[in-house]
């Protein structure tokens, strides 16, 4: 079985290496002064020091002991690379000015500007919440933007009402959320220089290869691992649902929200993110995702037909 599964590994990796989606050749189109300006703003603050300063939202590792590896339980290795266009790390700061950190992946979208991330994540920020230097990095590694920075847009997060009425514990099974940027300061929309993953939904629990990157808080490259998904009917009463649930080692804080991809015609898609059960999980072997059905694809067509956001717990 796990010289089946390595082979499967091995033929995507294979596959999809040379069918690597692309940024559409399209002319940039001219950034407005007030867009060019927040971009180059944002691109001025976030300096390779500040963002590998940034601290992860969450850490990994509270509990040991709760949600990880079973006895015996094979743990497929991570490893530091360069990352890919497709996925970046998202930097904020909070209240107290502390820099933050998590991961995300540029989704497609009608208006090639849409990027996924986790609910807990990003659930400070819906509404008219003030952004607090909220942007996006795609491809981030080692203090560089090489695609560029791109602004979040004002009442531009999207989280499910769901997850605010409920909170993160009992609202686990809608941890996730979407985030429209600006331009970068180039004029450049997202998906024009990174690329972007398919949205998939409706398609169950288990898949396999699944290719999940993330960025750990501090570190200076993102890491992926290839393992596989499986179905995890939660035993905690405070996180109720039914979630993904996957392998995969030096998973630890900063890397929720990192997406869970499998090939996909030429490319890839995402079929999970890192959140969700224990927003995530508490040990760097183990990971959850909040499940990919119909809520996920009603917040999408929501945020893409321009819907407001929701903004906190419904009164």
């Amino acid at each position: 079985m796990a010289s089946r599964f390595t082979t499967a590994i091995a033929v995507a990796l294979l596959s999809t290496a040379a069918l690597a989606p692309t940024a559409t050749a399209t002319a940039a189109t001219p950034p407005t002064t007030s867009t060019a300006s927040a971009a180059a703003q944002l691109s001025a603050y976030w300096t390779p020091a500040r963002m590998a300063a940034a601290l992860p939202l969450d850490a990994k590792a509270a509990r040991p002991t709760a949600d990880g590896p079973r006895p015996g339980e094979y743990i497929p290795p991570s490893r530091s690379f360069d990352g890919i266009p497709q996925v970046g790390a998202f930097f904020w700061t909070d209240a107290t000015g502390t820099g933050r950190t998590c991961s995300g992946a540029v989704v497609h979208s009608p208006g090639r500007d849409l990027a996924l991330s986790a609910g807990h994540c990003l659930k400070g920020y819906a509404g008219g919440s003030p952004t607090r230097h909220l942007a996006f990095v795609p491809q981030y590694h080692d203090g560089l933007t090489p695609l560029g920075v791109f602004p979040v847009r004002a009442n531009g997060v999207h989280v499910a009402q769901e997850y605010y009425d409920r909170g993160e514990h009992a609202g686990a099974a809608y941890d996730f959320g979407f985030a429209v940027t600006e331009p970068n300061q180039a004029g450049d929309a997202l998906e024009d220089v990174a690329g972007s993953v398919q949205l998939l939904t409706g398609t169950g629990y288990a898949h396999a290869p699944v290719r999940m990157i993330g960025y750990p808080g501090g570190a200076p490259k993102p890491v992926e691992c290839f393992s596989r998904t499986t179905r995890w009917a939660s035993d905690d009463p405070a996180d109720p649902g039914t979630f993904e649930r996957i392998a995969c080692d030096g998973f630890t804080g900063g890397t929720s929200g990192g997406p869970m991809l499998i090939p996909w015609f030429g490319g890839w898609a995402v079929i999970g993110l890192i959140g969700g059960y224990h927003t995530g999980g508490n040990t760097p072997q183990i990971s959850y995702s909040a499940p990919f059905g119909p809520a996920v694809r009603a917040l999408y067509e929501a945020t893409i037909s321009g819907a407001p956001p929701a903004g906190g717990p419904a009164s």
